[in-house]
């Protein structure tokens, strides 16, 4: 009589390896877990969100005019185009390497946008659209140079900086300055706002579009085994998301509505912010900043990376030049110059980009450029000199430069890398 066997049963069951850091589920787990990661030196946006606060504080009671609607409007609007040109520099910085041509590159997006659509009698969207077009093959032509000769990125820039500055110039001609039409898409740009129902719609289904693909994404990945967000922990993520959203629309409203051209910045805030964070090619760039070489090895095309981050960089101080152009109605041979490259990096480095690669967000630009323009837009409350100025945002970017060197080297001592 044959002897009748006994299926094996495969243990399907996945055990999760207990060195493994897992937060509790729940309001308590995310307490713990942001605790451990601040003592750990990951401090994210803590130290520009207090800092904001301290700013908004100390002016207000210096001139209860700051938190007006009518001066937080003009500051929303202020910041966006020095905004759009700290986005280009943080993914330059995510590489570890420096971009000095972005003001240069705005001014000269702006005149050729002008150009083509003043003098050639270009539809104005269609010479938007070649300046920013202009703007990404400058980019592209600094990346090749430096990836593909190997000339250093400060060195490239630098000539970029002078060279693109002296084709400003030359494209202004003797006049030195082309005016655009006050009624056109270009000044548009900067001085439309949307009535108060249409902001209203458009920060609550940013908040609900928030929540669901949340939820949506965090049930994937319990139905693949990984570690998720319990529903707590994202109710809790969608109120902080919300009080800021839908306050911000508040106060728009209360003066004219909410600025179209500060909804393009945040727009684009929003798409590099999931380009970073959630697509294959955002891992790349965050691996060639960390250790190009480990990168090379694991597969990575390092100089195509290197080439499509300055594009992109050039790209958005193309956009900047436009924002530039739009709220003064005018390019001049001033446009993208002055302090705006300084300003921009300014912004990158203090909304928290490491000056040292591999680690930062696109919310940088934003939270930098609310500093800065906070900064500003105090001091001229005050009717203070443009020196002062310069010396607070001395200080609060070597504050930030600190705190950034602090968390890396407690990030190195808990053993988390740079």
């Amino acid at each position: 009589m044959a002897q009748q066997t006994t299926p094996a049963v495969s243990d399907t069951t996945v055990t999760r390896d207990s060195r493994l850091i897992v937060d509790e589920p729940g309001l308590r787990g995310l307490v713990s877990g942001a605790l451990r990661r601040l003592r750990g030196g990951e401090l994210g946006p803590v130290p520009v969100v207090l800092g904001l606060f301290v700013i908004a504080a100390v002016f207000w009671s210096l001139n209860d005019k700051f938190l007006s609607p009518q001066n937080l409007s003009n500051l929303t609007v202020q910041i966006v185009a020095i905004g759009l040109m700290s986005s280009g520099v943080i993914m330059v910085l995510l590489l570890g390497e420096i971009d000095l041509s972005v003001g240069s590159v705005a001014g000269v997006c702006g005149v050729v946008m002008t150009i083509l659509a003043v003098r050639h009698g270009w539809n104005e969207i269609a010479a938007m659209a070649a300046a920013v077009v202009v703007g990404a093959l400058i980019g592209a032509l600094h990346g090749t140079v430096f990836a593909k000769i190997g000339v250093p990125a400060f060195v490239v820039t630098l000539a970029g900086l002078i060279g693109w500055q002296g084709a400003q110039l030359y494209l202004l001609g003797a006049d030195g300055t082309i005016n655009v039409p006050y009624d056109g898409a270009i000044g548009y740009l900067t001085q439309t706002y949307f009535v108060p129902a249409v902001g209203w719609g458009i920060g609550i289904t940013a908040v609900v579009l928030y929540a669901g693909l949340t939820l949506y994404g965090e049930r994937r990945r319990a139905a693949a085994g990984l570690p998720a967000k319990s529903a707590t922990e994202i109710a809790v993520r969608t109120v902080l998301l919300a009080v800021p959203v839908l306050g911000g629309v508040w106060v728009l409203n209360a003066y004219k509505g909410v600025p179209l051209a500060f909804l393009i910045f945040l727009g684009v805030v929003v798409v590099f912010d999931l380009i970073l964070r959630k697509t294959r090619y955002g891992r790349m760039v965050f691996a060639v900043g960390g250790n190009a070489e480990a990168a090379r090895r694991a597969g990575i095309n390092v100089d195509l990376i290197r080439i499509s981050v300055f594009a992109l960089a050039s790209m958005l101080s193309g956009l900047g030049g436009i924002m530039f152009v739009s709220r003064s109605f005018a390019v001049n041979q001033s446009t993208g110059g002055g302090d705006a490259l300084m300003m921009a990096i300014a912004a990158a480095v203090i909304g928290g980009t490491s000056l040292f690669g591999g680690r930062g967000s696109a919310y940088s630009a934003l939270l930098g450029g609310l500093v800065l323009g906070a900064i500003t837009s105090g001091l001229f409350l005050l009717q203070m000199d443009s020196s002062v100025r310069f010396m607070i945002t001395a200080v609060v970017l070597l504050i930030a430069v600190i705190l950034d060197a602090v968390s890396r080297r407690s990030r190195r001592t808990h053993a988390r890398g740079g």
